[in-house]
């Protein structure tokens, strides 16, 4: 049997979909090692301008000695050209992960790049190398974000079924998981196709026994409805919300056509903050007409958030975007200082969370590294624990716990 390497990169949506690719895959063998693979496929990504050159740098070490199939949002994006430049041996669209099997086995190149409605129905039945399983409960996006490729390469928002849903977690629970982080290009828009919400499906899902915690993917300002708030006082939910305000100056909010707005999010950032909550956001810098009047005012208006986490970008023209044609474009030395100045910003905050914390710790086990166990707790801090026991996959309550150098450290006999 030929054997196969999944190659994944990009977000949380990605490495479900490589599982639903290995969970078809019945005539080929799965190798964790890529010198050793037969066929490499490659679940691309192509939010950046830097995804795009990781996918390409790895495409091109392995496309003369191995057989590789491109999938993923690379696929849609890029996917032609690589087809017809000879470059890959096939592309595979987001419709046909699922037809995988079949694919391989053919002996001629394929280009199928399908289409941007499907969802997909595979169960899948393992999450290999990992602790927490992804669960992806939605594909697609509606909105219009002057920057981003997304909808183009995922196309429109639409929601996983229900109880299929509801079947892959018990299915994963018996496999032995027991956290699960709901994934998806838009997560906060499960629900509005199919007469649901992202609140009850988390309520139904936390009924599922042996499900310990849940995490919520990044969501949208505007999606955090009353609803969800009614659940944040649960104790399967994690006490950390990533929220996408993008930027905290709202004549950049304009620009980048966003919903949001910096006074609403302010408020809404507080008020769940007073719930005991982390939070999280993503943030691009440097986005064309972000000059210094606009970034000292965002600047300003940060220090104000009661944020303790942060995923930020500098921006990167994406084709066909209405962002690639505007004018004053922001030089990229000037996105990268102020990129550092975000970071040091949030990096003050999360010390000053992890100070005020004064509950125990509820960490998951996932890894061991220079002699130290190491898991996220409920407020999505990674801990780094000592122990002469073996901790791994293990739920572990911290009380005492030291913090050095930023992190969060303990001792367990």
């Amino acid at each position: 049997m030929k054997k196969v390497y999944f190659k994944t990169f990009g977000c949380r949506t990605n490495q479900f979909d490589t599982q639903v690719m290995m969970s078809n895959l019945k005539d080929f063998l799965v190798t964790k090692d890529e010198r050793d693979a037969d066929i490499i496929v490659v679940n691309s990504c192509s939010v950046t301008n830097s995804a795009d050159s990781s996918v390409r740098s790895y495409i091109n070490k392995y496309s003369k000695i191995k057989e590789v199939i491109v999938a993923g949002c690379g696929a849609i994006s890029k996917g032609s050209e690589l087809f017809k430049n000879g470059d890959i041996f096939g592309v595979l669209g987001h419709s046909n992960k699922e037809n995988l099997n079949e694919l391989l086995q053919q002996k001629d190149r394929f280009f199928e790049i399908g289409n941007l409605t499907h969802i997909d129905k595979t169960i899948v039945t393992q999450f290999i190398g990992k602790s927490r399983a992804f669960i992806k409960v939605q594909e697609g996006c509606d909105f219009e974000c002057s920057y981003c490729i997304i909808p183009s390469v995922r196309g429109k928002a639409r929601s996983l079924n229900f109880n299929s849903i509801l079947e892959q977690i018990r299915v994963l629970v018996d496999s032995g998981f027991s956290e699960f982080i709901f994934t998806g290009t838009n997560v906060g828009s499960f629900g509005k196709d199919i007469n649901s919400s992202l609140a009850k499906l988390t309520k139904e899902a936390s009924k599922i026994i042996g499900v310990k915690r849940i995490r919520l993917g990044s969501i949208e300002p505007i999606q955090v409805t009353s609803e969800l708030k009614e659940i944040l006082k649960e104790n399967f939910l994690e006490k950390h919300l990533h929220i996408a305000i993008q930027h905290s100056s709202d004549k950049m909010l304009e620009i980048m056509n966003r919903r949001n707005r910096f006074d609403s999010d302010l408020e809404l950032l507080n008020e769940i903050s007073n719930y005991g909550f982390a939070l999280g956001t993503d943030y691009i810098l440097g986005h064309p007409y972000e000059d210094d009047l606009i970034w000292q005012e965002a600047k300003s208006n940060l220090k104000l958030l009661p944020l303790t986490h942060i995923h930020p970008f500098t921006y990167s023209k994406r084709d066909n975007t209405a962002s690639s044609s505007m004018k004053k474009q922001v030089n990229g030395k000037v996105s990268k200082e102020r990129l550092n100045e975000l970071k040091e910003i949030i990096k003050i905050k999360n010390m000053e969370f992890k100070n005020r914390i004064n509950t125990s710790l509820k960490i998951l086990i996932e890894s061991k590294k220079d002699n130290l166990y190491n898991g996220l707790d409920q407020f999505f801090n990674r801990v780094f624990i000592k122990s002469e026991k073996n901790l791994i996959g293990k739920w572990i309550d911290i009380k005492n716990f030291n913090i050095k150098d930023g992190e969060i450290y303990a001792k367990i006999k």
